[in-house]
């Protein structure tokens, strides 16, 4: 018999959002205690930087090239397969609360299950979960979320950010800044969907038997962006209080002489002539962004990493009242970052850096396992996490995992961590080859999107944490770029036979 897992995933959320990871606003002790009592990755890096090729790696434990999801408008295939799938054929209770998205969302017309569920009556079973009652980032009835929002008395379906308009992802601002997609949220903490996916949790947890296996995956959709907290919680953290975050240059002059130096499309972003289709709205410009701006996305982002924290704290007491402490691992990570200010820049999008590759990822082992906490550096991916439940309940890998489960100590022999973009539309054409290896982030653009496959980025992270100096054309550098490309190269996998179809890009 294996030990229970709770796997919690956030959404866009940075490494350094947790106070255990450098993070000085948002308070989160209930994870940081989770790290201080078990093991801390201080490398842990996505595979993909948007939601759906991510998140389809830690369901396959497949890197992206191999389970083809190389973009949000690619469905992962019905057949893939599915690590839930794999714990539940072997005793485990499996299930999802929250934010799924292994399937493009927003499909109005039903054509993924993840869409149909809540308006069929269904809480599954799929892709091996036997029970899922599923979120996203606001309140359309596609979900169970939002239709308990739409059928709840009060019309609170009103009281969130908007997310579309005028036929695309919506840019307009609010708050007191007038900061893009911010929003002064009326609606009750209690009906919020941090607090709704930590209750349902605990619901399915109960319906559980005492000597049950489980793993359940608890998947909050914040602190990614619409950032509209409710508002009775906006007193935790003061826009006005805050200084700009370390990685954003601090004036216009200092951002443009930055982004000059890296390929093209970064300095397109800031001025607004590369649209950023697949990260944010197409209407944002980050150079007509206030400091002020920069400050109140900070801040709303900060108080929804609070909210996340405490509803973590509510379900690891559940547990503890149900007297399984002892037997579970529990395991907090998350899908991509946020640029959150960063060069200047909001959201995510086709930019290789830590904002958005570098994950929290925290695994506090079962006190029964015995496993001395400490921090690990060794680098490790989102593919390694299905490698890890294997490990805890006691089972073998099965042949379709790429990863490794996570190691406990560090010198492992463990080199490197690999992250891919591929665009989804034609326009677009981005091809990004990112690979971390001895304190270095080397990044090789392959032909497309105005690049014809010289292009590239290279940073020294111990020297330049913050990626703010490109040392791809570097004479002193040269020699290591072309054994670090070679090396990225080499470790590549073979890409899907055939390519997957772009079937509902976003």
């Amino acid at each position: 018999m294996g030990r229970k897992i709770l796997f919690i995933t956030t959404d866009q959320q940075r490494y350094d959002a947790l106070g255990c990871n450098g993070g000085t606003v948002a308070r989160t002790p209930v994870v940081d205690g989770l790290a201080a009592a078990g093991l801390n990755y201080r490398r842990a890096m996505n595979q993909n930087v948007v939601c759906m090729p991510a998140r389809s790696t830690m369901i396959t434990g497949q890197y992206v090239r191999t389970h083809g999801v190389y973009a949000n408008g690619v469905p992962l295939p019905a057949d893939a397969p599915s690590i839930a799938a794999y714990l539940n054929a072997n005793g485990y209770r499996t299930a999802l609360l929250g934010k799924a998205h292994f399937e493009p969302g927003f499909d109005l017309e039903g054509r993924w299950p993840e869409n149909r569920l809540a308006r069929d009556g269904s809480t599954g079973p799929h892709r091996g979960f036997e029970h899922l009652e599923l979120a996203m980032h606001g309140p359309l009835p596609l979900w169970h979320y939002g239709k308990m929002i739409h059928e709840h008395p009060g019309n609170h379906a009103q009281d969130f950010y908007q997310l579309f308009a005028n036929g695309g992802l919506n840019a307009a601002g609010g708050g007191d800044t007038g900061a893009p997609q911010v929003k002064v949220n009326p609606v009750p903490r209690e009906l919020y969907h941090t607090d709704w996916v930590a209750e349902r949790a605990i619901a399915w947890l109960d319906s559980l038997d005492a000597d049950e296996d489980w793993f359940c995956w608890i998947s909050f959709p914040d602190p990614h962006h619409p950032w509209d907290p409710p508002a009775s919680e906006l007193g935790r953290v003061n826009w006005r209080d805050l200084d700009l975050p370390a990685g954003h240059p601090g004036s216009p002059e200092a951002t443009r002489k930055i982004l000059e130096g890296k390929p093209a499309h970064w300095l397109a972003f800031y001025d607004g002539s590369h649209p950023n289709l697949e990260g944010g709205p197409t209407e944002f410009v980050p150079a007509l962004m206030t400091h002020d701006q920069v400050r109140e996305v900070n801040a709303f982002t900060h108080v929804e990493n609070e909210l996340i924290d405490e509803a973590v704290g509510r379900v690891l007491r559940r547990i503890d009242e149900r007297g399984w402490t002892n037997d579970t691992d529990v395991l907090f990570t998350t899908d991509h970052g946020e640029l959150q200010g960063d060069f200047g820049l909001l959201f995510k999008g086709p930019y290789h850096c830590d904002a958005l590759m570098r994950l929290p990822l925290v695994w506090r082992p079962a006190p029964s396992a015995g496993v001395t906490p400490t921090v690990v550096e060794d680098p490790v991916g989102q593919l390694d996490l299905a490698p890890t439940f294997c490990e805890i309940a006691g089972l073998p890998v099965p042949e379709w995992v790429q990863g490794r489960a996570l190691p406990k100590t560090d010198g492992t022999g463990r080199e490197r961590v690999i992250t891919e973009w591929d665009s989804q539309f034609p326009t677009e054409d981005l091809h990004l080859r990112s690979m971390f290896r001895d304190g270095w982030l080397v990044t090789a653009y392959e032909p497309g999107g105005g690049y014809d496959g010289t292009e590239g980025e290279l940073y020294n992270l111990a020297e330049d944490p913050l990626q703010w100096h490109n040392r791809w054309d570097d004479p002193a550098t040269r020699s290591l770029r072309d054994d670090l490309v070679t090396d990225l190269r080499d470790n590549l996998p073979p890409a899907h036979d055939p390519k997957l179809t772009v079937e509902a890009p976003v």
